[in-house]
């Protein structure tokens, strides 16, 4: 399975810090953000990956290259403009599903333990467009996205949990977009609406680094040792 890493955000909310910086390159514990991606993606045995990018994008390509330290290949889609994750994904389709297979889809700014290699064995079953891992809410985001109910996922319920910025994409949920920039959110429910989105909980360490008090919190758990696989 092949994999992209969502990395074409602007980081306006970590201003100061992104503005000579691009958000995955902030470093977490001495090393860029998005390596952590990289390395757990690899060890799950992902050897092709895509990043997108938009703002401060030479900076990141001079930074992690080709793959080839890793032993892997790299893919890069620039974007002049940010397309969103509908539009970013759609652009980069070519590279991640030659023969229509799923893919595996991360947000760069993202920090988590999940184990990748638990995602690549989950396989889409019957006629799925999606499976996402949703995890519980966070204090910034209390009311959920999505609810949760015997591993499908439903646009609406009393009891939502946080889409986690991870899952598998089919590449028929793009069946009719046009390039250009449009997010992947309206995408996913409509597949809910139709019953094709499955799901399941993750109970590990799971941080949307949003703000740079966010991004102290990680480094902080990480130099103390309070993150598993890490």
């Amino acid at each position: 399975m092949r994999a992209m890493i969502l990395a074409a955000g602007l980081g306006t909310r970590m201003r100061p810090l992104t503005l000579t910086t691009p958000k995955p390159l902030l470093p977490v514990a001495g090393k860029p953000l998005i390596e952590y991606h990289i390395e757990r993606l690899v060890a799950a045995g992902v050897t092709d990956i895509v990043i997108n990018h938009a703002w401060l994008g030479a900076q990141l390509e001079a930074c992690i290259g080709d793959g080839q330290r890793w032993g892997i290949k790299i893919h890069w889609s620039a974007e002049t403009e940010p397309l969103e994750t509908g539009g970013g994904i759609l652009r980069a389709l070519p590279w991640l599903s030659v023969q229509g297979e799923p893919f595996l889809l991360v947000n760069g700014d993202v920090f988590t333990n999940y184990p990748f290699a638990q995602l690549i064995a989950q396989a889409l079953q019957a006629d799925d467009l999606a499976h996402l891992v949703m995890t519980t809410n966070p204090a910034h985001h209390p009311i959920g996205d999505f609810q949760l109910e015997q591993r499908r996922v439903l646009e609406e319920g009393e009891a939502k949990l946080t889409y986690s910025g991870i899952s598998v994409i089919s590449p028929q949920l793009f069946e009719g977009c046009r390039e250009g920039k449009f997010a992947l959110a309206p995408l996913l429910r409509k597949a809910m609406q139709s019953g094709r989105v499955s799901g399941e909980r993750f109970s590990g360490y799971w941080q949307d680094i949003g703000t740079p008090e966010r991004l102290q919190d990680v480094r902080e758990d990480i130099n103390k040792g309070r993150i598993d696989g890490i």
